[in-house]
């Protein structure tokens, strides 16, 4: 079995990069300005009024939902839009005829989106020093936690850019599905201060064991079992890999 071409993954990863400092602002400045909002308002604004939960201020309560929230909507929206663009240009035929397979193709994109959205996530952690004050009990399991995160959710806007046909199916989940879930997967709250019923039906709702797990990383306090929160995002990583490796063995949305 030969090497990975350590070339054509250098060059498809470097190209979005570059991409990426072209529109400096709009990949990185807007959402990291978007979050500061966040904070000045709830952190400081809100959250000196409100009391602390499960010990930890509100407003330092809060960073680990926010860093999630920017999180899967930046790392879906980089991925998809990275290998949509091929496809809507037509170069893509012209990568898929050269000597490089779709694992150099896979770590080419969803490398240089996860590393857009591990940027982001340390400015915004960065960032929210200047707001409020915060500890981090398991550094190792924190950077875990987003480095799984971004890659995962890398590998499903891949998934969604192979399978839009339009710029519109691009926005469809990163804004009508997963900003949705993760307000509603206790980005700003714990579910144990809902009633019985909802924080049952809470549960369905997979961004809360990525918000729950990670929130565990900094303050030790976890809404779920954190071997759960682990468990989830390694099963989503499996199943995407899965359906990145089958879309390419059949050809679905790639063969014209």
């Amino acid at each position: 079995m030969s090497g990975l071409n350590v070339h054509a993954i250098r060059a498809i990863y470097r190209f979005e990069m570059a991409r990426t400092f072209r529109t400096l602002f709009e990949s990185i400045a807007s959402p990291v300005l978007s979050t500061s909002l966040y904070f000045i308002v709830f952190g400081a604004a809100i959250g000196s009024r409100m009391g602390e939960i499960d010990g930890v201020g509100y407003g330092a309560f809060i960073i680990p939902g926010l860093i999630m929230l920017s999180l899967l909507s930046e790392s879906i929206s980089n991925a998809s839009f990275g290998i949509y663009m091929p496809k809507w240009a037509g170069t893509i035929y012209e990568l898929l005829s050269a000597p490089v397979s779709f694992v150099e193709v896979v770590l080419g994109y969803v490398g240089a989106a996860a590393t857009k959205s591990l940027i982001l996530g340390v400015l915004i952690l960065a960032t929210a020093r200047l707001f409020v004050d915060y500890e981090i009990l398991h550094p190792v399991w924190m950077l875990a936690f987003l480095v799984l995160t971004a890659v995962s959710f890398s590998l499903f806007g891949f998934i969604i850019g192979l399978w839009a046909d339009d710029f519109q199916k691009l926005q469809i989940v990163p804004l009508m599905v997963m900003t949705p879930l993760t307000f509603l997967g206790g980005a700003f709250y714990s579910i144990k201060m809902l009633p019985p019923v909802w924080q049952t039906v809470t549960l369905f709702n997979p961004v809360v064991y990525l918000v729950s797990g990670f929130r565990w990383s900094f303050y030790g306090n976890a809404d779920v079992p954190v071997g759960i929160s682990i468990a989830a995002i390694t099963g989503f990583l499996v199943l995407c890999l899965a359906v990145v490796w089958w879309i390419f063995r059949s050809g679905w949305k790639l063969k014209a």
